[in-house]
């Protein structure tokens, strides 16, 4: 920091040693003292052009100088610029008294703490500047968050799993209704699929609850069962490749009826049983016929009331059909690749539920 002197009339610095300014012509002193007239004229002279009225130059130059060699204060509504009654200080480090507006020590030179130096603006009477409180925006004000992407507004996305079981194209579910099919315009759409309908299915939420509607389609929406469900005659079932029906039976006790011209069929006698399994095979034709000679029937690859040995997404053991009490239920036995029972009406999906239409297979995620 230079260490010099200020002049106490137009406060230039000058250096040390110095007996006058170097501007004004004002004499120079370590005590502080009021400003001279000759440094007064001196000032004057400099404010001159020197071809006008010296006073006339003065009150020009009154009129434009920013105070301070600094920027004009903003002037607000009942403040003063005028600066009003104060104390002087005391410099820090010397001890003299300096005038409370001054940055610097008019003695020493050293800088005055900006934290005490009083502000120029100072209010008239009662005028004071408005204050400005920070307050908290109350809890009914009707202001929200909004998400920055639509995957964050998303409550739910089904996955599609690819051929080889891992994850691939995913379907994000941010609106209200996701109508599935094979048609360009559906916001899911399975052009290449023609087990597919047009509008095959409708994802949509209803009470924050993820639903699934079949939308008549023809061949479907299957959804995979966890453990025991209850099933009506009429179900249809996915067991790997093989989808199942579950038909009824005559009871055995109906004595059998002649057709129109009164012949009796002639053929082996009905066994008892309580429902039977049919097969169906694509192009809608029937396959295997499985009568339940027991309350319940196995499926799998081998060693079941039913097998398909060839079919390889087909367990061991993979479900059974049951008859109790009048009542028939569907049960997966651990399979690797589930048991997934066809919709009858709309259904409420969960987290980690799957869902199998046309060829496709899709998981659900509830974010």
């Amino acid at each position: 920091m230079d260490v010099g002197l200020v002049c106490d009339g137009c406060r230039t610095f000058n250096p040390m040693g110095s007996r006058a300014c170097k501007r004004c012509g004002d004499a120079l002193s370590l005590d502080a003292r009021p400003a001279s007239a000759a440094g007064a004229a001196g000032r004057a002279r400099n404010s001159s052009s020197g071809d006008g009225d010296g006073a006339g130059a003065l009150a020009a130059a009154a009129q434009t100088a920013e105070p301070f060699g600094g920027p004009t204060p903003y002037m607000q509504p009942g403040i003063s610029t005028m600066p009003g009654p104060v104390s002087p200080r005391t410099c820090p480090t010397c001890g003299a008294s300096v005038n409370p507006s001054f940055k610097f020590c008019g003695s020493c030179g050293t800088a005055m703490p900006e934290e005490t130096r009083p502000s120029l603006l100072t209010p008239i009477g009662d005028a004071r500047p408005p204050v400005v409180k920070a307050t908290s925006r109350p809890e009914g004000s009707g202001k929200k968050t909004l998400f920055f992407s639509t995957m964050q507004a998303a409550r739910a996305k089904l996955v599609l799993i690819k051929g080889d079981g891992l994850d691939g194209v995913s379907f994000t579910l941010a609106g209200e209704e996701h109508q599935a099919g094979r048609g360009e315009d559906v916001p899911l759409p399975f052009p290449e699929d023609p087990y597919i309908s047009p509008v095959h299915a409708n994802f949509f939420y209803r009470n924050g609850k993820l639903v699934v509607r079949d939308e008549e389609s023809v061949n479907g929406v299957y959804i995979r069962i966890r453990g025991s469900v209850p099933i009506e005659v009429g179900a249809r079932f996915l067991v790997g490749e093989q989808i199942i029906e579950v038909e009824a039976t005559l009871d055995p006790s109906e004595p059998p009826r002649p057709i129109d011209d009164g012949t009796y069929y002639y053929a082996s006698p009905r066994p008892a049983s309580h429902f039977r399994l049919i097969q169906v095979l694509r192009g809608g034709d029937t396959g295997l016929a499985h009568q339940a000679r027991a309350d319940v029937v196995s499926l799998g690859r081998e060693g079941n009331d039913i097998n398909f040995p060839d079919d390889p997404f087909i367990s061991g053991h993979h479900a059974q059909v049951s008859y109790e009490g009048g009542t028939l239920s569907l049960t997966d036995l651990g399979s690797k690749n589930g048991t997934f029972l066809r919709l009858g009406r709309e259904s409420v999906l969960e987290h980690g539920d799957y869902v199998f239409m046309g060829q496709q297979l899709l998981r659900v995620e509830i974010v």
